[in-house]
């Protein structure tokens, strides 16, 4: 049962995470808390659940990045720079785990997503922000559609930070608001959101795993479980990514985020 339970949970998180650039923790940290205590007959705390999540990550963003790489979707420049602010942000959110009140920071999260969710369902009506950024980047998609997109060094270093620390707290990767930020503000193409925010997560989720590791929040065992199934997850996420177009995996990307929000406000009004 063990086998089957880690198989399942590492392949279907790592492939529908790194479908829409989130890492799979979304799915990983409540599969191990809700029902690690049936199948795997022993409970799971929070902070060993998301610490765990956050060491699989590693292989589920290493796995969905080299497909991207591949396919040449990945913006390294600017994944670099918001690794400058995202692994630090990682370790610091890690670090805090052992003193937040999860449930009400659940809650206030899951608010925020549901407006994020909110803003890429009506963002075709939207007006594109009119901001000429320092640092200007061309992208043309399979469909030989040309994307014009930008950004800035400290706006893009505060979105690092912030995506590192929700990344190392709740061990969910981060991509739940590094990828409409980078959509909606820096008007990237779907498809270089994805895969770039994949990129800076493998980055930042080694950083932050390092942190839960000294805190003794890592079960090894239940990584070496899960790990093989998100290496295949991680690959399987990103060539089905390659095959949609880019206004179907922006459909995928709101269907999402409106059900991770609802699942978190939904945790933050009810778990005890």
């Amino acid at each position: 049962m063990s086998i089957f339970f880690y198989t399942a949970v590492g392949l279907i998180s790592a492939t529908f995470g790194s479908l829409v650039g989130l890492g799979g923790g979304i799915i990983i940290v409540p599969a191990l808390v809700y029902l690690g205590p049936l199948l795997l007959g022993q409970p799971i705390s929070v902070a060993n659940a998301v610490g765990t999540s956050l060491a699989v990550l590693i292989f589920t963003a290493l796995s969905s990045t080299l497909t991207f790489v591949k396919q040449k979707r990945v913006d390294f420049k600017s994944g670099w720079i918001y690794f400058i602010t995202c692994g630090p942000g990682s370790m610091l959110g890690a670090y805090t785990t052992q003193f937040i009140n999860a449930k009400s920071f659940q809650l206030s999260f899951g608010i925020f997503m549901l407006f994020m969710a909110i803003l890429l369902i009506i963002r075709d009506r939207l007006k594109p922000l009119n901001v000429k950024w320092r640092i200007e980047r061309t992208y043309t998609d399979s469909q030989g559609k040309i994307f014009q997109y930008g950004y800035s060094l400290l706006p893009a270093l505060a979105i690092g930070l912030a995506v590192g620390f929700i990344s190392g707290l709740f061990g969910i990767g981060g991509g739940s608001l590094f990828v409409p930020a980078m959509v909606l503000l820096f008007r990237y193409p779907p498809h270089v959101a994805t895969a770039t925010s994949m990129f800076v997560i493998l980055l930042s989720s080694i950083m932050g795993s390092f942190t839960h590791l000294g805190l003794g929040e890592v079960d090894l065992w239940m990584v070496l479980g899960l790990a093989p199934s998100a290496v295949v997850g991680g690959w399987l996420g990103a060539l089905i990514a390659s095959r949609l177009s880019s206004s179907a995996l922006l459909w995928v990307l709101r269907i999402t985020f409106v059900v991770v929000a609802i699942k978190m406000i939904w945790e933050g009004l009810t778990i005890s």
